[in-house]
């Protein structure tokens, strides 16, 4: 994983350790995530809002330290309230 990527670790339903990768390609913020660290990173085609939210709280930690642009921040805070819309 290259360093601007972003990681964390969460459980999924059922209780089991779900390892998330996210890689920023241009404008894009792309999804990996995988059970157990053989396996390989599959793509997350519809990542849930909890992902984007952790996302979000990742970036904005990276912009307290000048890691990234406040832009950033605003891009995943758009995705996140069309996400909560009803029907989407």
């Amino acid at each position: 994983m290259p360093k601007r990527d972003i990681s964390w670790t969460r459980r999924n339903d059922a209780g089991e350790r779900v390892e998330i990768y996210v890689e920023q390609t241009g404008d894009r913020w792309i999804f990996h995530s995988r059970e157990r660290r053989p396996e390989p990173w599959q793509i997350v085609e519809d990542p849930p809002l909890e992902d984007w939210l952790e996302l979000l709280d990742a970036v904005e930690r990276r912009i307290g330290r000048q890691l990234m642009k406040p832009l950033e921040a605003e891009r995943i805070r758009k995705i996140i309230e069309i996400r909560r819309q009803p029907g989407k």
